[in-house]
Order: C-alpha cells, then sequence, then structure tokens
C-alpha cells in the first residue's frame, strides 16, 4: 500500500522533498559521526540527506524500497541506490558508523519496528550513532494511500526496550515542508550500546 503510493506519486515527492533544508537535524547527527566514516541512508527518498552527506565528504550507501523513488535519487546522486526493505536490505554486521532514518521508519507497521530497529542496529558499529524521525503522536493510522506509526518519546523508548540502541536525545520539531508548519516530528539520536 505505502509502496503504492510512491510509485504512483515519485515524481510529486521527490520534487515536495529534495530541497527541503533539514540542516538543523544534521548539526544534531554528524557530530556523533567519525570524519568520512560510513552512513547508512536507510529509506532516503529522494537523496536529498544523503547527497549533502557525500558534499561533505562521508561514504552513503543509500537505500529505498520503492525503485520509482530509488531512481530518481540515483539520478540525483550520480551514484547507486539500493533497493530493498529495511528488513531485506543485506550489510556486514558493524559495518556503519551511522544510520540516517529521516521520516522513512514511520512506514514500518508499530508491531514490527521493535525487529527492524534490532535488524538495522546489527548494521551499526559499538557506538555508533542511529537517528530517526516520526510524525509526533502514539498513533497507526492510514493517511493518503500510506500507513504511518506515530510515536512519541514513551512509545519510542518502550519500543527500544529489547534492543541495543539506547536514547541519547530526542527534540520535537515542526515540519520543514511550506504550509506544513503545524504538523509536529519526533527526532531521536540513538546509540548502539
Amino acid at each position: 500500500m505505502t509502496n503504492q503510493y510512491y510509485s504512483e506519486n515519485a515524481l510529486d515527492f521527490f520534487s515536495s522533498t529534495v530541497n527541503v533544508d533539514v540542516r538543523k537535524l544534521y548539526e544534531q547527527f554528524l557530530p556523533h559521526v567519525p570524519n568520512q566514516g560510513k552512513i547508512l541512508d536507510a529509506g532516503c527518498g529522494s537523496g536529498r540527506d544523503s547527497k549533502s552527506f557525500l558534499d561533505l565528504g562521508y561514504q552513503v550507501t543509500s537505500l529505498d524500497a520503492n525503485e520509482s523513488l530509488a531512481k530518481l535519487a540515483e539520478e540525483y546522486l550520480g551514484q547507486k541506490v539500493v533497493v530493498a526493505t529495511f528488513d531485506s536490505f543485506e550489510a556486514a554486521p558493524g559495518e556503519f558508523d551511522a544510520i540516517w532514518a529521516c521520516a522513512s521508519l514511520l512506514h514500518v507497521p508499530a508491531i514490527k519496528l521493535p525487529e527492524t530497529f534490532n535488524n538495522l542496529s546489527l548494521l551499526l558499529k559499538s557506538g555508533g550513532v542511529f537517528y530517526c524521525s516520526f510524525k509526533y503522536g502514539d498513533n497507526e493510522q492510514v493517511r493518503n494511500g500510506r500507513l504511518f506509526s506515530d510515536l512519541n518519546e514513551a512509545k519510542l523508548e518502550n519500543i527500544l526496550i529489547s534492543s541495543s540502541l539506547s536514547v541519547v536525545h530526542t527534540w520535537v520539531t515542526s515540519d520543514a515542508r511550506p504550509g506544513r508548519e503545524s504538523e509536529k516530528w519526533l527526532n531521536a539520536i540513538l546509540t548502539k550500546k
């Protein structure tokens, strides 16, 4: 269902997100990533964040579950985007210094989030950093043909209870897209124990 939405709306989604300024999020994340470190952009969408990280000298692996979006991101980035889900993506354990999951894990059903966080955390080095963001709330709902698992601080902590990830810092922001400032987002910096 969610994947079909992105197939049908890939160009619109790409255009509406590729130029959104999220530098304030990078300021929270990048100090935890070694210079020229390896970042997994999990659910890269338009490739906006992958491009920013590449331009700053990081090694970036971009991943998206939607083939149409991945093609657009590949053209934008000038490098391959892996088409896979969070659960089917394969990499060596501990391969990445950091994982960036900006507005992507929110499409995972809430019941599957603990397993998804566990699977992704295996790809992180010990002490590695993991950024994620979710629409702020505690509901799971379908909006405009997409599933959203909204989280608040307590739900995130509960989801991570059985994982090797712990919360370093959370904060709430307004949506950075014009006209959507009233939408609130939970942002989190996690670290692997």
